[in-house]
């Protein structure tokens, strides 16, 4: 009686969904020769041939897809459009995406332009308020009309790109040249290109304090050793950033080397305190991606308050690594307050707490930060509630959605052309508008309850995608129904069954690997619902007896999950049953995790905490959150993610290594 109570409306949702939809199908006879158009203007304007894009358009005036035609028509020659060109497209186009889009694009070319009129007219218009390039042209144009301090928000975007950037660089510029900020606050920014192997930021930013040190900076990523060997004195301070940056650099290749460098007498001397925990965070951070049992000691070396986010982060890891929670806990005091908020730092720093616990008021607090965090949202969410005591289970559902807000969804014409979009083959753009309408409705974004609406119009149309992204967004209820779907059930529990794997960690792998897109396919490569690269769908069929596969094969919906679950299950025993290793296995390939394991015993959470690659790292903590809430759905009891990931450790001496025959 409940599950038909709850399907219902469901059901009844559908008929409506799919009634408005041949509705609008039937609006035009000649549908398909508009769909024709706008797939050739999408070709068109990847290739940017404006001249076929102007042929084109007039033959989707009219067409649900027009504002996308008449944005890659006009983005496609923007740099030769008129400024009345423009302001008739926001006008025709107004409230949509396609507007915004063109929008950003505009004034980041008067930015550019440095027609700060134009910009100032425009920019109050923009709604997006996701480009931080742009948002940097917004600061300088603020500073140069009305002199206002904006170098905190200047120096906050431009330090979090990672690559090298025209808008937030021209912001700084204007900042040093009215020495409004420091020489000193600039070089950070070089650290940061060094640190992270990019060249080109360091050259940028070195570049707007002098042209002359461009070269330098050069020299010192080809070789930073023979920099350091030529080097008398480090006393001046452009000096002293020179051998700084040589430093990280030596240390990005080669940490144990550096370590030994920065300990030398005359840089001790020389450099300052800030400097050289700059430099020792980035050689502990190098040193704990390897999983070297040195880190620690690297990281004790400086100062946790002069070192930069991403180095606590990794004293965090190595510290957990080596058992050294007043390590932990050092180094996530010294986080800032918004980092240290994190689910992640949060979680760690309770466990710290826990472990340093000498009294029962100190235990208090460490239980009360877990109690802050715990429930079903995600990996360290779920963890949390481990912790205090409790389980995860499946959490009561929002009230049913009303008429009004079904309509509500169904209306919205944003959420229309981004469906329609992803039918006809137009999946990327059918996404960005999608997103968008969910995340700029009236600029407020939308409420729990028209987000759940949108994800229910989004399962209803089997866009499984934008139905988990949309119910992912909610803040006040969360509905299990549409965040973790379950589509192909009959298939995947089958299959579950036939080879003796959860189908809980099948459903968990495929969310997070191509959210029930079918016919997903990665920039590497990989194919279909479990995105399973080529050699590897061949190399499984064979194992599993799969005698006829041909690799077009590869994207129908049971081949592929029979492949997938085929190749999971091989990856399970080989790591021994271990689901941590598996999912490391499935994505960064079976040699990797491997390697990664060897060194103590851990608890799996701290394991995959210090997987050196983030994609990886994220990976696997996201199929596990997302197996243990499917088997609440699956299985109706409540579960333990800290019991499903148990330990890892080196693999026994008496137990062969069969990972090594997996591609």
């Amino acid at each position: 009686m409940q599950f038909s109570a709850i399907l219902t409306p469901l059901v009844l949702a559908a008929c409506v969904f799919f009634a408005s939809l041949s509705a609008s199908h039937a609006q035009g006879r000649d549908s398909s020769r508009y769909d024709e158009a706008i797939t050739d203007m999408a070709q068109a304007y990847k290739a940017r041939d404006h001249k076929r894009l102007s042929s084109l358009l007039p033959q989707v005036r009219g067409y649900i897809l027009e504002p996308w035609g008449a944005y890659w028509e006009l983005s496609a020659r923007l740099d030769q459009a008129s400024a009345s060109e423009v302001q008739e497209f926001f006008n025709r186009y107004s409230g949509t995406y396609q507007e915004d889009r063109l929008r950003t694009e505009w004034l980041l070319q008067l930015g550019r332009n440095r027609d700060w009129g134009a910009f100032n007219r425009d920019y109050p218009q923009y709604r997006m308020g996701d480009d931080k390039s742009l948002a940097c042209y917004g600061l300088l144009a603020e500073h140069l009309a009305h002199a206002t301090d904006v170098n905190a928000a200047v120096l906050q975007n431009w330090l979090s790109l990672k690559e090298a950037d025209e808008g937030c660089a021209a912001a700084a510029e204007q900042l040093v040249k009215d020495h409004s900020i420091q020489f000193a606050a600039v070089w950070p920014r070089a650290r940061l290109g060094f640190e992270n192997d990019r060249l080109r930021v360091a050259t940028q930013a070195v570049g707007l304090l002098s042209d002359g040190w461009v070269k330098n900076v050069a020299e010192i990523y080809a070789s930073p050793a023979k920099y350091l060997n030529d080097k008398l004195t480090a006393l001046r301070p452009k000096t002293r950033e020179l051998v700084s940056l040589a430093l990280i650099r030596l240390a990005y290749l080669d940490p144990e080397a550096a370590a030994v460098e920065v300990d030398h007498l005359r840089w001790r001397a020389q450099l300052t305190q800030e400097e050289r925990s700059w430099i020792w965070g980035v050689i502990g951070k190098r040193a704990a991606m390897r999983m070297s049992n040195d880190a620690v000691g690297y990281f004790a070396q400086g100062q946790f308050k002069h070192m930069h986010e991403d180095h606590l982060a990794w004293a965090v890891r190595a510290a957990l690594r080596a058992g050294k929670w007043s390590m932990v806990h050092e180094a996530i005091t010294a986080m800032p307050s918004s980092m240290a908020a994190e689910p992640v730092w949060v979680y760690w720093h309770a466990r710290a707490q826990l472990a340093l616990a000498d009294s029962e008021s100190t235990r208090g607090e460490a239980l009360a930060l877990l109690q802050s965090i715990a429930g079903v949202r995600g990996f360290y969410e779920q963890l949390a509630l481990d912790e205090v005591g409790r389980r995860i289970s499946v959490p009561e559902r929002p009230a049913p959605l009303t008429a009004e807000e079904r309509d509500s969804a169904r209306n919205n014409p944003g959420l229309n052309r981004a469906l329609y979009a992803i039918q006809i083959g137009l999946r990327a753009e059918g996404v960005r508008e999608w997103n968008y309408s969910i995340s700029l409705h009236d600029r407020g974004g939308m409420d729990d309850r028209g987000l759940l609406a949108a994800a229910e119009r989004a399962c209803l149309a089997e866009v499984w995608d934008r139905c988990i992204n949309s119910s992912d967004r909610t803040k006040g209820v969360i509905d299990f129904e549409t965040r973790f779907p379950m589509p192909f059930k009959n298939a995947v529990l089958a299959r579950g069954k036939q080879i003796g794997i959860d189908p809980a960690y099948v459903y968990g792998l495929i969310r997070q690997e191509s959210r029930f897109i079918t016919d997903a396919r990665s920039g590497v490569g990989a194919s279909g619902l479990m995105q399973v690269m080529p050699a590897t769908a061949k190399w499984t069929a064979r194992k599993i007896g799969m005698t006829d596969f041909q690799p077009q094969q590869i994207t129908d919906r049971d081949t592929n999950i029979a492949i997938g679950t085929g190749y999971l299950k091989l990856l399970l025993d080989s790591f021994g049953g271990s689901m941590p290793l598996a999912a490391a296995a499935y994505n960064a390939g079976p040699g990797r995790p491997r390697s990664w394991r060897n060194g103590p015993v851990l608890e799996a959470a701290i394991w995959a905490e210090n997987i050196p690659f983030n994609e990886t790292r994220d990976y696997v903590k996201k199929v596990l959150s997302n197996t243990t809430n499917y088997a609440a759905l699956i299985s109706g009891q409540p579960q333990s993610l800290k019991a499903r990931l148990g330990t890892v450790g080196p693999l026994e001496l008496s137990a062969p290594d069969t990972s090594t025959e997996l591609p």
